[in-house]
C-alpha cells in the first residue's frame, strides 16, 4: 500500500469517527446494522481516487446510487453491519434488469420445499408447456450430461453464472406472478415488482404463467403437475408513472417520447442487498425475512453465487467466451483479460440494460482477512435515447464499478479491527451440484 493512500485512509477515518462538522444520521434496525444516511465516510472515499470522479461529481446525472457495508465480528464472530449510503433513494427508479433473478432463484427453492413431493428436488426433470399467447414450450431433455437437463438446479446455476434470461423465464413461469410479489412482500419487500419474463410480452401475458411438469429423476413418473396459472389482479405500481429518456427505438425506428418503464420490473437496491445479506448471513436477517431453505439450499446458492463460468465447472460454460470476470463487474470490471484472484471471493448478482449497470456483492479476501457488502447502479445513456443499444458500459459504467470495487477493497485492507473474521469455510475447497 502506497504512504499516500494510507494518509489519505487516517484523514477519512477521523474525519468520520472525531469530527463533529458531519451531520450523521443513524438508523439502528433489529438485526445489528446501523445505517448511515448520506455517509461523510462514503462520500470521501468516491473522493480519494480521480478515476471516479467523471461519474461521482455528476452523481445526479448518472443516477447514481451506492450502498457500502462494514461487517465487524464480535468475540463469537458474530457479524454487525454498518452501512455506508451515498445517494440511496427507493423512489429513484432504475431498471434492475437480471438482479431480480436472485430472489426468483431463492423463492423457486423455496418453493420445492414447501411442495414436499416425493421425486421433487432442483435435480428433477422440468417441462414448460404453453397455456397463452407470448409463451414458449421446453420440454424435458434426456442427456447423459446432467448440465443438459432442464431442472430447477441448473436454471439457477445459469441464472447465477452467466445471467441466463431463459432460465428466470422459466422459474418465473414455475413460481407464478401472483405468488412470487406476495411472498416478497411477506418477506419485507412490499415495493419490490417481478412481473415480467424476459422477453417481449405485454401486461397481461406475463400475468399468464405456464403449466409446469416435474419427472422423479429416478422412476421417470410424473411427481408433480401444476396448471398454467393467471395472477387475476393486476398489480398497481410504488412509484407512478415512470418515464426515461426523451426517445426510445421500437420495431427499428425511434419513437419521439420517453420510454414507459411503469409496468417494469422494480427492485430498489436496499431491497437486493437484503435479499443477497439474507442469503449470506440467515441467521442475522429479522426473523420474518428469512427464507425457508435448507443449509444445502443455501450452500447452493453461495457456490454459484460466487463461482466463474469456468471455476464452477459446468459443462455449457467451458468456451472462451465466458471468462474469469464474465459476471463480476465491481472490482473486475468484466475485463476479458483480468483473472480472477483466488483469494477474494465475491458473491454477486448482477444488471445490465436499457442503459442501467448494477451489481450487489460480497467480498471476502483472505489475503488480508477482510469482508464487506457494496452495491452500486448508475445509467449511462448519452444520447438519452432507450433501447437503440448505445449506451456506454464499456467506457463509463463498467470502468467506474471496477474502481469503486478496487478503491473500498483498499480501505476495507487497512481498516481497523477489533476481531479478525474467520473465513475459512469460505475458502475450503468445495463443489455442490
Amino acid at each position: 500500500m502506497s504512504r499516500r493512500f494510507a494518509t489519505s485512509v487516517l484523514i477519512l477515518w477521523c474525519a468520520f469517527v472525531c469530527s463533529s462538522q458531519y451531520p450523521v444520521t443513524l438508523v439502528k434496525p433489529v438485526n445489528s446494522t446501523v445505517r448511515v444516511g448520506n455517509s461523510p465516510l462514503l462520500d470521501s472515499l468516491l473522493h480519494t481516487d480521480s478515476r471516479l470522479a467523471s461519474v461521482v461529481n455528476r452523481a445526479s446525472q448518472y443516477e447514481l446510487q451506492i450502498i457500502y457495508t462494514q461487517i465487524n465480528r464480535d468475540d463469537h464472530q458474530q457479524p454487525h453491519f454498518i452501512q455506508h449510503d451515498f445517494r440511496l433513494d427507493a423512489r429513484r427508479y432504475f431498471n434492475p434488469a437480471s438482479l431480480v433473478k436472485l430472489p426468483t432463484a431463492a423463492l423457486a427453492l423455496e418453493k420445492l420445499n414447501q411442495l414436499r413431493r416425493p421425486g421433487l428436488t432442483r435435480r428433477s426433470p422440468m417441462a414448460t408447456g404453453v397455456g397463452f399467447r407470448c409463451q414458449t414450450a421446453a420440454p424435458f431433455v434426456t442427456s447423459p450430461d446432467s448440465d443438459q437437463i432442464n431442472t430447477v438446479g441448473n436454471y439457477i446455476k445459469r441464472m447465477l453464472l452467466v445471467s441466463d434470461n431463459q432460465a428466470y423465464n422459466r422459474l418465473y413461469e414455475f413460481l407464478g406472478q401472483g405468488a412470487i410479489n406476495a411472498r416478497l412482500s411477506q418477506l419485507g419487500y412490499p415495493s419490490a415488482r417481478v412481473v415480467r419474463r424476459f422477453a417481449p410480452c405485454d401486461t397481461t401475458a406475463n400475468r399468464h404463467t405456464n403449466p409446469v411438469e416435474f419427472q422423479d429423476p429416478h422412476t421417470g413418473q410424473i411427481s408433480y403437475r401444476q396448471a398454467a396459472t393467471l395472477n387475476p389482479l393486476p398489480y398497481t405500481y410504488p412509484l407512478g408513472r415512470i418515464a426515461q429518456g426523451y426517445a426510445y427505438q421500437a420495431g427499428g425506428r425511434i419513437i419521439r417520447r420517453p420510454y414507459d418503464f411503469t409496468t417494469a420490473n422494480y427492485l430498489p437496491l436496499q431491497d437486493i442487498t437484503d435479499i443477497l445479506k439474507s442469503i449470506l448471513f440467515p441467521a442475522n436477517a429479522p426473523e420474518h425475512q428469512r427464507l425457508l431453505l435448507t443449509p444445502t439450499d443455501y450452500a447452493f446458492l453461495r457456490y454459484y453465487l460466487h463461482q466463474t463460468p469456468h471455476g464452477s465447472g459446468y459443462s455449457l460454460y467451458k468456451s472462451p467466451q465466458y471468462f474469469d470476470a464474465y459476471k463480476k463487474y465491481l472490482y473486475y470490471g468484466r475485463y476479458r483479460g483480468r483473472p480472477a484472484r483466488p483469494d477474494l471471493h465475491i458473491y454477486n448478482v448482477v444488471g445490465m440494460s436499457h442503459g442501467y449497470l448494477a451489481d450487489v456483492a460480497y467480498f471476502a479476501d483472505s489475503t488480508h482477512h477482510t469482508e464487506f457488502f457494496l452495491s452500486a447502479v448508475l445509467y449511462v445513456n448519452k444520447d438519452g435515447i432507450v433501447n437503440d443499444g448505445v449506451y456506454e458500459y464499456e467506457s463509463i459504467g463498467l470502468p467506474f464499478l471496477a474502481v469503486l470495487g478496487e478503491t473500498i477493497a483498499r480501505y476495507e485492507s487497512q481498516r481497523l479491527r477489533a476481531v479478525i473474521p474467520s473465513l475459512s469455510d469460505l475458502f475450503a475447497p468445495t463443489t455442490v451440484r
